[in-house]
């Protein structure tokens, strides 16, 4: 019930926005996407199964997720070509939009390497942290180098009610940071059943607003690539809201913090992206607090202590009582809240 709503309201913002701007720009590439990611994935789950690609679940986990194991991952080889290809369409001429998908299909890669790691060593440990954050620096060079011979990375980041501060080369050490920043947050904040594919929808929904949003600054090639990504996880959402058929893995959530920085890069949009990106930045920082807080009272009293009961964030509200299916609403709760303080900066 829950996911169908979350649908819904983001069909009903597609549709309001497309009447802003007098014309289909988002509505069409969402339902499409979604609808052609829910059928691959309905149609390549089962495959997944047969193969043995089942989640192996942290054993110092919530004990409520051990019931989970098993269950098919990897799921993100299915939801993110639908959704770069797709959305590739919206302006088959526009080499940003190759550039993105290529992006994502790079992150995905990443994911995939970390989530075959896992699946052949039977845990959840995939590849070595290091190893992750060098491959995404990687990809990440590769499209700021791409985006600055083009002509098409913004040297300058503009904030709301005005201003504008020109960074020149220093845009590349931001955006290599954003790359790596929101990779990783999406990556913690996909730990309950619908939960990143939910949130992540509806952060891409709001980029995708608010490049139309600009008026004669808008985007719509951006946005409607933005759209269909948001559309290809609410497509796979159908399979993964509780109790999860597959899991996205690492191969769709870091794609998914991945396309989100480049999209934010490219359109001048990081503040936006801080904004409307809030429950995924909270995930990463709650786990650099834990672990730091954990580190540093050790060191001044000799034992160790949490500031939570567990990290990421997700995982302390479970074992305070809350139900998964409650965390996981109330989370996408307050990705739609801080998408819509973004567009409301916006209109100010």
């Amino acid at each position: 019930m829950w996911a169908a709503l979350l649908m819904g309201l983001a069909l009903l913002a597609a549709l309001l926005a497309d009447c802003h701007v007098g014309q289909p720009q988002l509505s069409p590439p969402l339902l499409f996407t979604g609808l052609v990611s829910g059928v691959v994935c309905g149609l390549g789950i089962p495959l997944l199964r047969r193969l043995h690609m089942g989640q192996t679940v942290r054993v110092d986990g919530p004990q409520s997720h051990q019931g989970k194991s098993g269950t098919p991952t990897m799921a993100g080889l299915l939801l993110v070509p639908c959704g770069v290809v797709l959305g590739g369409w919206v302006d088959a001429g526009d080499g940003r939009l190759l550039l993105l998908a290529s992006t994502g299909l790079g992150f995905m890669a990443i994911g995939g390497l970390d989530d075959w790691q896992s699946l052949l060593q039977k845990s959840n440990q995939g590849l070595r942290p290091s190893a992750k954050l060098v491959l995404q620096g990687l990809v990440a060079v590769v499209f700021l180098a791409k985006a600055s011979q083009q002509g098409w990375l913004p040297t300058q980041v503009s904030f709301p009610f005005g201003g504008v501060l020109e960074l020149g080369p220093l845009i590349w050490p931001l955006g290599l940071w954003t790359f790596l920043a929101e990779s990783n947050a999406t990556n913690l904040t996909d730990g309950l059943d619908g939960l990143a594919a939910g949130c992540g929808a509806v952060i891409l929904l709001g980029m995708a607003i608010q490049l139309m949003a600009r008026g004669s600054n808008g985007d719509p090639a951006l946005a409607g690539f933005a759209a269909a990504m948001a559309g290809a996880y609410l497509g796979f959402l159908v399979h993964n809201r509780r109790p999860a058929k597959a899991f996205m893995g690492d191969t769709g959530s870091l794609a998914l913090g991945g396309i989100l920085a480049g999209l934010a890069l490219l359109s001048d949009s990081l503040w936006a992206l801080l904004v409307m990106g809030a429950v995924p930045m909270a995930e990463s920082l709650s786990v650099v607090l834990q672990v730091g807080w954990f580190k540093l009272s050790r060191r001044w009293w000799g034992q160790p202590r949490r500031l939570l009961r567990m990290a990421p964030l997700h995982h302390h509200f479970e074992l305070g009582g809350a139900s998964e299916v409650t965390v996981v609403v109330g989370f996408w709760l307050a990705a739609v809240v801080s998408v819509a303080l973004g567009l409301l900066v916006l209109a100010g």
